[in-house]
């Protein structure tokens, strides 16, 4: 059932993404383009949205102490920053912004357009292997 729960959820948010047209890295690098005179809001106003209607799941989640799906709500095993999360981070933001893609909509892409998403989520995976603490 997690996984059918897992899946749907998945399909939701790719179909909104395409529908909002957030899947176009010229849409994320307008958005990200803060001097250049072409910036677009677009982005922002779909994250604003997403909040509206994630907001109230995240209270009723917090207040069950248990995910829909009936997992257990537990806390990362460290909360504060270190140099593994401002790496992560920064390292993350360069692509975002030198591509103008993320890991959801490079998924989209992958099916939309092979050969130019390809290389980059050969990148994402390459880079969540390494960032295993096994």
């Amino acid at each position: 059932m997690k996984t059918l729960i897992a899946l749907v959820a998945g399909l939701l948010f790719g179909i909104g993404l395409a529908l909002s047209g957030m899947a176009s890295p010229d849409r994320v690098i307008g958005f990200l383009d803060l001097t250049g005179g072409a910036w677009d809001p677009r982005l922002a106003l779909v994250m604003g949205a997403g909040l509206l209607v994630a907001a109230p799941f995240f209270w009723l989640a917090d207040r069950r102490g248990t995910a829909l799906c009936g997992d257990a709500l537990t806390s990362p095993a460290s909360a504060g920053v270190d140099r593994r999360l401002l790496g992560g981070a920064a390292i993350f933001g360069i692509g975002w912004g030198l591509v103008g893609v993320c890991p959801g909509p490079a998924l989209i892409d992958l099916f939309a357009q092979p050969l130019q998403a390809a290389p980059f989520v050969a990148a994402l995976i390459a880079g969540l292997l390494l960032s295993r603490k096994d």
